[in-house]
């Protein structure tokens, strides 16, 4: 019986050594895995502790002989009550090296010549035809499939023609630099220069802003989330990361090296796991540890199955029993153009979605997406990407990015 015994007791051992492995020295990332067959109860993994002198073994009252003189091996640990939830330390483990992103303020400015590259059809289009000394009916024509080509929409197109024909006799007589100031004003003016662009990240009532982030896959929602991480922890604020996209391989994965890169712990579950218990242990994380923002990943399966939408609603219901969800981004890809905003309309249906993500603006994106994402949806573009580098993630500043789009 008493083999027995000490037999269970180094098997504990050993399984909670093995446990630990799953958090490596380092590592800023907390795993949840379910110990039960429903799958509904979550653990926490511990970092190994240092181990703990013992007392020698007491002999036995009649024989005077110990456990260990009785049965060979190691002496089975005393059990220890569970530890608060500490997050891992600010300063990086040895051998580990963070890096420290550049601030958000002024990222779309040093972005400019990438953006003005891959839109500088429209903008040498307007202006030449624009610069030309009698503008006809042909021309206004040739200015409105300009805008259209570009993704700016019909209403906007509209609104824009007809604001230049009002100038039109100051066309005739403007110089380059004045007439391109007309442009870009123009086309300020539609992009919506007075919403409100502002992320809700500080930290409110003693809780972490909470960010979900949602779209379609292959939109650049995970790599997105990784960048706003940058963005964040750039601008001085702590960070927690939610890998609630249990559905597609290596999308956690994908995530922790974000975080590892940039410092900030994720939390992540296993593979097809529950995504709201993943998120609803991410906010805890970050209440518990006072950060000043949690982002969510959320999974992003075809937005044409009622199934996504409805876990959609699950996370934000969830999260929202621990902190408030502050913040609902939905990614779209630039490059998809109207159907984007087909996308969006979906999923504006199942969560309330308070900023647009328009990612891949670098490529064959057309830059008027902008324009007819925000006026057929009344939700603000909020962020931007413009490239595959890990800060090429940017604000949205209309003029900025007006002044741009017209070289």
């Amino acid at each position: 019986m008493e083999f027995v015994l000490i037999a269970i007791a180094i098997l504990v051992v050993a399984l909670i050594a093995g446990v630990g492995l799953l958090v490596g020295r380092g590592r800023r990332t907390t795993r949840l895995d379910s110990d039960a067959a429903a799958g509904t109860t979550l653990t926490r993994p511990r970092p190994p502790r240092p181990p703990v002198e013992e007392a020698p073994p007491a002999p036995d009252v009649h024989t005077g002989a110990t456990a260990a003189d009785r049965v060979p091996g190691p002496p089975a640990a005393p059990a220890e009550p569970e530890a608060p939830v500490v997050l891992p330390p600010a300063e990086p483990e040895p051998g580990l090296v963070f890096e420290t992103p550049l601030p958000s303020a002024g990222r779309l400015v040093r972005l400019r010549s990438r953006l003005a590259r891959s839109q500088s059809s429209l903008g040498r289009g307007l202006l030449t035809v624009l610069a030309r000394e009698r503008l006809t009916e042909d021309d206004w024509e040739e200015v409105e499939e300009t805008l259209l080509a570009a993704d700016v929409g019909v209403a906007a197109t509209t609104q824009i023609v007809q604001r230049l024909r009002t100038h039109s006799m100051v066309l005739a007589t403007a110089s380059g630099a004045e007439l391109r100031a007309l442009v870009v004003r123009e086309l300020t003016a539609v992009l919506g220069p007075d919403l409100d662009r502002s992320l809700a990240t500080d930290r409110h009532d003693g809780l972490p802003a909470v960010v979900l982030v949602v779209g379609v896959n292959g939109a650049g929602k995970t790599t997105t989330v990784g960048k706003i991480a940058r963005v964040l922890v750039g601008d001085g604020k702590s960070v927690v990361l939610g890998a609630a996209d249990t559905f597609r391989a290596a999308a956690a994965d994908q995530l922790e090296t974000w975080g590892e890169r940039v410092g900030v712990l994720t939390v992540r579950g296993r593979e097809g796991g529950d995504p709201a218990s993943v998120a609803f242990e991410a906010v805890r994380t970050g209440t518990e540890g006072e950060v000043d923002a949690v982002i969510v990943d959320t999974a992003g399966r075809l937005h044409t199955k009622s199934g996504l939408m409805d876990e959609l609603g699950k996370i934000k219901r969830v999260v929202e029993k621990q902190a408030p969800v502050t913040e609902v981004l939905l990614v779209l890809d630039a490059t998809t153009g109207q159907n984007g905003v087909v996308q969006a309309r979906v999923f504006t249906e199942a969560v309330h979605v308070t900023g647009i993500v328009l990612t891949k603006l670098d490529g064959t994106a057309k830059g008027g997406i902008v324009v007819s994402v925000q006026r057929e949806l009344g939700i603000p573009v909020k962020l931007i990407g413009l490239g595959e580098g890990p800060d090429d993630l940017a604000p949205f500043e209309p003029e900025a990015f007006a002044e741009a789009i017209v070289g």
